[in-house]
């Protein structure tokens, strides 16, 4: 059978997107730093290539529109409506390099230490049987909008101080945030999207000016207390509010999306390999392995993006100045040279923590230890709990949500039988 070539694919299209893994082989294998066109940047496949495009921020820079990368007419709308009717975005953790990355990076690391989460166990814990709780009497449930979306949402909510009842609303103000820059909304759905993103603007700056005005424990009181070197002057000052809302739209997004699309997903690779399942209610331990290979084998975020701060060259191709490329976790983490038959999922796998899905370099996920805790939290007590997890339909194919970057699920119907009725808090750490 004759091997398709890169030009039979497009990311755009449903066949691809649904599954881009053979179009990533394919990139790997024949023309691994590729410029894809329907991206309109070069897509870098392999792990080591994608390591030192993370290691130099000086040549790859992630404050892409300063140096030429653009927008998207989606993305453009979205953002007008934002600074005319909100507040504009400004660069925080996101869209800068070091030093000012680690700047604003040290305003938030001290919340998602592995220590700090560690004494989060128990009420992590509490929160996954409080959401068991609400179905397992019923025998089945949408496992995406009944687990994996409330868990990281109410996490995330408590983490920022913001009142449980908001969490379907922190849902759908997060789904806005990113929905434009994912390439299949509209101009009219952008829109949308940015009134929603205004909305919780409004909503946050009410919060801000409560804790400037009664403090309480949570990340919203410590981001309105700190102070931060000014980038111009190196003066200390409070944050501003445009720095705050692009702080708490990443915290937002962040905490909770990539959290769900990895908890969906992990249970979807179960669903398929009942055998796995069933070694891991044998041996718990193995669950720790089985979360690391999961994200590496159905990474939540396919890529992010970079832009070359001069003309360079990558693996032996030229790379003008201002080109934007495509980092792809999700290809680097199947690389045939790093991975042993790394298109199998193996939950015995050796060094699956190699993997890149929480990045690497200066803008390795911050969230990483929290998000690590709620999947290992959630898996040890699902096993627990329920026993003959299936899907409600076996015959109906599994969607992910539309976007060039992000791979969730849209829903997973599963029923399942009752194996464990009573609460099960095992105090089992991550770390």
């Amino acid at each position: 059978m004759t091997e398709k070539q890169l030009r039979d694919y497009n990311l755009m299209q449903d066949d691809t997107r649904e599954c881009p893994f053979q179009y990533f082989q394919t990139i790997r294998r024949q023309e691994p730093i590729y410029f894809m066109p329907e991206l309109g940047m070069y897509y870098v496949s392999r792990y080591e290539d994608v390591r030192f495009i993370k290691k130099n921020p000086q040549l790859f820079s992630n404050n892409i529109y300063e140096f030429g990368a653009e927008r998207g007419t989606s993305r453009t709308i979205a953002e007008t409506y934002r600074a005319e009717n909100g507040w504009a975005r400004v660069s925080t953790l996101q869209r800068t390099d070091p030093p000012v990355h680690t700047a604003y990076r040290a305003l938030i690391n001290h919340a998602f230490t592995v220590k700090r989460i560690r004494l989060k166990t128990n009420y992590i814990e509490t929160c996954v049987n409080d959401l068991i709780d609400g179905f397992i009497d019923k025998g089945e449930c949408d496992f995406v909008w009944d687990f994996a979306v409330p868990l990281p949402c109410t996490v995330i909510a408590d983490q920022l101080g913001v009142p449980r009842e908001k969490i379907w609303q922190l849902k759908e103000w997060s789904d806005a945030m990113l929905a434009p820059g994912g390439g299949f909304v509209d101009d009219d759905a952008a829109v949308d999207c940015a009134k929603l993103v205004v909305e919780a603007q409004h909503f946050f700056a009410s919060v801000i000016e409560e804790r400037r005005q009664e403090p309480k424990d949570d990340i919203i009181t410590d981001l309105v207390q700190q102070q931060i070197a000014d980038p111009s002057s190196g003066e200390m000052r409070p944050l501003t509010m445009p720095e705050l809302q692009d702080l708490l739209d990443q915290l937002l997004t962040g905490g909770n999306e990539t959290t769900t699309n990895a908890i969906g997903s992990a249970l979807m690779l179960l669903l398929e390999r009942p055998d796995a399942m069933q070694a891991m209610r044998d041996e718990p331990k193995r669950i720790r392995n089985f979360i690391e290979e999961s994200l590496r084998f159905e990474t939540p975020v396919l890529h992010l993006f970079r832009v070359a701060t001069t003309d360079t060259e990558i693996a032996g191709v030229k790379i003008p100045r201002g080109s934007t490329l495509a980092i792809g976790y999700a290809s680097a983490n199947r690389d045939e040279a790093v991975f042993d038959e790394s298109e199998q999922f193996d939950i015995n796998r050796k060094k699956a923590g190699a993997h890149l899905a929480f990045g690497s370099g200066p803008h390795h996920c911050p969230g990483a230890a929290l998000a690590r805790q709620e999947m290992y939290s959630a898996f040890v007590i699902l096993l627990n709990r329920l026993d003959n997890i299936r899907l409600s339909t076996p015959d109906e194919s599994l969607r992910h949500v539309p976007s060039s970057f992000l791979r969730g699920l849209e829903k997973l119907p599963i029923r399942f039988d009752v194996r464990n009725a009573e609460r099960y808090l095992p105090g089992a750490s991550a770390y």
